[in-house]
């Protein structure tokens, strides 16, 4: 209920951002009144590559907000800590009103963030960071805690009666993918083991996680965090003829197929549409109004649950792309 009416919360403030374009007069950050549609540049530098179905929704989300707002929106992204630094240290040399960022490597990015708020720049986080993003300087971080939506996942794994688990981590070094392995293992009452696959080689992660299964055939779960990687893990399990059961984060038009069959129990949703779209209306809404949001708090957008009660209605927004 917290999580509703917080949501419900959130998409007030957007609406209002969606009228304040259209007011008598706005107001910058630093309080100085300007006129209403004052062009407003904002910078996303993502971890995510292009084409990685779960980014590009982002990507969608967040060039959407542009569109609504009547603001100017850059996207890059690269999974290589270093290489995601310098684009956003070049993303800093253009002076953008806003700017937003993911970190799966907090660490590894954070000289290039604690630059932008040296240089006075709003810098918002969503996906990944959200334990150290109020550290870094970040406003408000727009995505789930990893580990409640793997605590999520693992009490809906225990209502299935599972005992033996594999937790399918796609990115060696991502603090988040690990983070929602150990939620489940805290709430799942089973044993809960990591498997390391390679997001890049699909083909390799189904044979890995099919020799997992050959090899151990107490496994009865297989939990993957990527939606590709389910694909593949829905793959394993039918040519290694165990009954073990399937669980995913995140959601595609495949997930929801997957679960519509009944091949799969469940995705667990962060929304990522909303992780793009939020923050473009955040940082617009304080360029123009003033206002800054989150207070240093996480805005929570999942997770939330797809199963086979409610698959069809968000595999119809999958296929829009916006899911």
């Amino acid at each position: 209920m917290k999580l509703k009416i917080s949501l419900l919360a959130v998409f007030g403030v957007a609406a209002l951002a969606l009228t304040g374009c259209t007011g008598a007069a706005t107001s910058t950050g630093d309080g100085v009144g300007s006129s209403a549609g004052e062009p407003v540049t904002i910078a996303v530098v993502t971890h995510g590559t292009a084409g990685d179905a779960f980014w590009d929704v982002v990507k969608s989300g967040a060039e959407q907000a542009g569109t609504d707002l009547g603001a100017t929106v850059t996207y890059q992204g690269d999974g290589d800590p270093v290489v995601q630094s310098q684009l956003i240290e070049a993303a800093i040399a253009t002076d953008p009103d806003g700017l937003i960022v993911s970190m799966a490597n907090p660490d590894g990015v954070r000289g290039a963030v604690e630059k932008a708020v040296a240089a006075g720049i709003p810098v918002i986080t969503i996906n990944s960071g959200l334990e150290r993003s109020l550290e870094f300087g970040a406003q408000t971080h727009i995505g789930q805690s990893e580990f409640i939506a793997g605590q999520g996942a693992g009490e809906k794994l225990a209502e299935a009666g599972v005992s033996n688990v594999i937790c399918v981590i796609h990115e060696a070094g991502n603090s988040g993918l690990e983070e929602r392995c150990k939620g489940a293992a805290d709430t799942v009452g089973a044993i809960v083991s990591n498997v390391q696959v390679d997001v890049a080689n699909l083909a390799d992660a189904q044979n890995t996680i099919k020799s997992k299964l050959l090899a151990d055939p107490s496994i009865d779960a297989v939990l993957t965090l990527q939606t590709g990687v389910a694909v593949a893990a829905s793959q394993a399990i039918d040519e290694a003829r165990t009954p073990a059961v399937l669980a995913t984060f995140d959601v595609s038009a495949d997930v929801t197929g997957l679960i519509l069959d009944g091949r799969m129990l469940f995705a667990v949703d962060q929304q990522p549409y909303s992780q793009g779209y939020l923050p473009v209306t955040f940082l617009t809404l304080q360029k123009r109004n003033g206002d800054v949001v989150g207070g240093g708090l996480p805005v929570y957008s999942g997770p939330g649950f797809v199963t086979k009660e409610n698959a069809a209605e968000v595999a119809t927004f999958a296929e829009n792309g916006t899911r």
